[in-house]
C-alpha cells in the first residue's frame, strides 16, 4: 500500500537517524513485533522493559510508513466525545476510554527523559472550538460531562477567546494534559532505545508468510525465518491487506507546514487547535516555529490521484489557516503531503487477538489519537503477554460489534 504522497517534513528533523541489519538466518524470540511505526516502536519499547526476548522487523526503513505523514498531536479528548461515548458503550466504558487515553498521553510525556534521542514531545493545552453556533450546546455539554468526571477543562465564551487568539468563534472547549510530538523522531527514539535494551531490530525485512503452530508461529522473510512464541502485528493501515476489518474505514487527508514564522501570531499558549466539524480542521506549531494545518479529509483514491490532491488541498489549507490568523496573511509553506488515513464506524482502535490468528495480536490505532491508542496498545498487549489479565482489552476487541450497545455494557472498571 503506498501510504504517503507529497513532501513529508519529518527526516529532516533528524539527521543520520540510526539504521538496522536485514534478516539473514535463522532466529527465535519470544516476541516478534511486525512493523517498526509508531504502534511497533511503542511495543517494542515496553517488551524491552519488561526483559521479553524480542524482535523488531520492519519491511522498509524505520519510521518510513504512516509515522512520516503523522502530525503528532496527542491529546486526551478524541474524534468522538466523552458524551458520545457515553451514550454509545455505556458510561463506565465510556469513561474507561477515556481515561485510558489521559493515562496515555502522561505516559507519553514521561518518555523525553528515558529516552537517548529527543523526541520533541512537548506538553500542550487544546482549544476545541464550535464551528457554528449550533454547535455550542452539545459543547457545553461535553465540557459538563469532562468535568464531573474530573478532566481539566474550562468552557470557553467567545469574548474569552477573541481576547487571546486572533479568531473569534462561538464557544471553546479549553483543555489541559495534551502534547505535540515529533513522530518520526519519537519512533527513532523508542526503537533506539528498544535495541540498546536488547530488542533485535532488523529493517528491510518483509515478512512473506507466516505459519500458525501449536505452540507459536513461524515467519518468513526473504532471507531468513522466526520462530514466535507470540506475535504482535503493529502494521497500521496496511492491516487490512492483511486481515480485512468490517468496521474500519480508510480516506485521504491531508497537511501542510508552513516556513518558520519571523512575527507568531496571537496564539493563546500555541495550544492545539481543532473543531466541531467533521471532518474537522486542526492547527498546531513546532519548535522551530513553523505552523502545521491538516484535515480537508476526503474519500480514499489511488495514490497517483492523492499525489495530484495535495496541491489543491493544501492550498486549500493554507487558506484556512490564513482565515483563522489574518496577521500572517502571505506565509509560504515549505511542506504539503497527503496521506491515508484510517477509522472505526463506533470510533474505538482494535488493540488484541483475533480468533483466526493464534498467538497472535494486533495494534490497530485508527483515529485521530492513533500515537495515544499506541501506548495503550504497548502496555496493555505487553502484561497480556507477559501473563496478566487486562479487561480493557474487551473495549477494544477485534471481534466487537459494529452496533455497540450501552445496555451491553462490559463494566471492566469493577474488574480491576
Amino acid at each position: 500500500m503506498n501510504l504517503n504522497s507529497g513532501n513529508t517534513p519529518w527526516s529532516s528533523t533528524l539527521q543520520n537517524p540510526p539504521t538496522y541489519p536485514s534478516l539473514e538466518g535463522t532466529i527465535h524470540c519470544d516476541c516478534l513485533v511486525v512493523g517498526a511505526g509508531m504502534g511497533g516502536a511503542m511495543a517494542a519499547y515496553r517488551l524491552s522493559l519488561s526483559g521479553a526476548d524480542a524482535v523488531l522487523i520492519e519491511k522498509r526503513r524505520v519510521g518510513s510508513g504512516s509515522s512520516h505523514a503523522n502530525t503528532g498531536l496527542l491529546q486526551i479528548s478524541n474524534d468522538k466525545s466523552l458524551t458520545s461515548c457515553m451514550n454509545t458503550f455505556g458510561q463506565k466504558n465510556g469513561l474507561l476510554f477515556y481515561q485510558l487515553c489521559q493515562a496515555g498521553v502522561r505516559n507519553i510525556l514521561d518518555l523525553p527523559d528515558k529516552l537517548d534521542i529527543d523526541p520533541q514531545i512537548i506538553p500542550r493545552s487544546s482549544l476545541l472550538y464550535a464551528s457554528t453556533p449550533a454547535d455550542v450546546p452539545a459543547l457545553r455539554e461535553e465540557y459538563e460531562n469532562l468535568v464531573a468526571n474530573g478532566f481539566d477543562s474550562e468552557f470557553w465564551e467567545e469574548d474569552k477567546i477573541a481576547a487571546l487568539y486572533s479568531f473569534s468563534k462561538p464557544a471553546g472547549l479549553y483543555s489541559r494534559g495534551d502534547a505535540e510530538a515529533n513522530p518520526y523522531r519519537t519512533v527513532h527514539s523508542l526503537i533506539a532505545k528498544a535495541a540498546s535494551n536488547g530488542v533485535r531490530v532488523f529493517e528491510q525485512s518483509e515478512a512473506k508468510h507466516y505459519e500458525f503452530t501449536e505452540d507459536g508461529v513461524i515467519c518468513h522473510t526473504e532471507n531468513g525465518r522466526i520462530f514466535a512464541k507470540d506475535v504482535i502485528f503493529a502494521m497500521g493501515y496496511e492491516t487490512q491487506e492483511f486481515k480485512k476489518d468490517r468496521g474500519a474505514e480508510l480516506i485521504n487527508t491531508y497537511a501542510v507546514m508552513t516556513k518558520p514564522l519571523k512575527d507568531f501570531p496571537k496564539w493563546h499558549e500555541r495550544s492545539l487547535l481543532w473543531e466541531t466539524a467533521r471532518p474537522y480542521l486542526y492547527f498546531r506549531t513546532t519548535p522551530e516555529g513553523r505552523i502545521i494545518a491538516g484535515g480537508k479529509d476526503e474519500q480514499l483514491t489511488d495514490p497517483e490521484r492523492r499525489e495530484v490532491r495535495v496541491i489543491s488541498q493544501g492550498q486549500k489549507l493554507l487558506e484556512e489557516l490564513e482565515a483563522l490568523f489574518p496577521e500572517i496573511k502571505g506565509i509560504e509553506l515549505e511542506y504539503s503531503w497527503g496521506a491515508v488515513f484510517g477509522s472505526t464506524r463506533d470510533g474505538l482502535p482494535y488493540i488484541g487477538p483475533h480468533p483466526k490468528f493464534p498467538h497472535c495480536y494486533f495494534i490497530e490505532g485508527y483515529g485521530g489519537n492513533g500515537t495515544v491508542y499506541s501506548m495503550i496498545a504497548a502496555e496493555l498487549l505487553t502484561d497480556t503477554i507477559a501473563g496478566k489479565h487486562r479487561p480493557e482489552l474487551d473495549l477494544f476487541s477485534l471481534t466487537r460489534s459494529a452496533k455497540p450497545s450501552p445496555s451491553k455494557s462490559l463494566d471492566v472498571m469493577k474488574q480491576n
